[in-house]
């Protein structure tokens, strides 16, 4: 089995339509759905979603020791929010977790498997 990464990714200041309650609570459902599955199944290993990239710091070296600045390593406008890291037998079967986890949170997925495990 393979692992991959399911990066799930935004755009800074992209304006969506605010859930209703309910849309919120279906997204809540499916999601959670997604999220049992992986682990009933054995492929879920871990997940998360990151906080804003405003909150990011970046640790660089420099001449004279260590640099830090504020802000996403990249001045791109999308960013990464959440992912998850799951084993899957193949690229297709991951790509299938993929497409559960865009159909419930409406947000691109990026799929890319991990160098080295096998």
């Amino acid at each position: 089995m393979a692992h991959y990464l399911l990066s799930v990714h935004g755009v800074e200041g992209e304006v969506r339509e605010p859930p209703s309650e309910a849309a919120m609570r279906e997204t809540q459902r499916r999601l959670g759905d997604v999220e049992r599955d992986l682990k009933a199944t054995g492929s879920w290993v871990f997940s998360a979603r990151l906080d804003e990239p405003a909150a990011a710091r970046v640790v660089r070296e420099a001449v004279d020791g260590l640099l830090t600045t504020d802000g996403p390593f990249s001045e791109g406008k999308e960013h990464l929010g959440g992912f998850y890291l799951i084993e899957a037998a193949d690229l297709d079967a991951a790509l299938g977790w993929a497409g559960r986890v865009t159909a419930a949170i409406h947000a691109p997925i990026e799929v890319r498997p991990l160098a080295g495990f096998a």
